[in-house]
C-alpha cells in the first residue's frame, strides 16, 4: 500500500484520468473530491462490498428462478 501525506487543497493523479483532491481535514475525518470519468465508478468500500455481494448472488439464480421472480413483478 502506498501511503501519501496531503493537505488540504493538495492533489493526487491516478493515471491521466482520476484526480483526488483533499478538500478539509477535521480531526479524525478527511474529505476528498474525487474527479474521474463517469464511466469508472466510484464506492465507498462497504457498498462496493454489498454491490459485489449482490452480484454474486444474482449470478447465481438459475433462469427458472429468473423466470418466476419476473412474472411476479409482471
Amino acid at each position: 500500500m502506498l501511503v501519501l501525506t496531503r493537505k488540504s487543497g493538495e492533489t493526487i493523479n491516478l493515471g491521466d484520468e482520476i484526480t483526488i483532491t483533499i478538500v478539509e481535514v477535521r480531526g479524525n475525518q478527511v474529505r476528498i473530491g474525487i474527479q474521474a470519468p463517469r464511466t469508472i465508478p466510484v464506492h465507498r468500500h462497504e457498498l462496493y462490498e454489498k454491490i459485489r455481494a449482490e452480484n454474486i448472488l444474482a449470478a447465481r439464480l438459475s433462469v427458472e428462478d429468473f423466470n418466476s421472480i419476473k412474472k411476479k413483478l409482471g
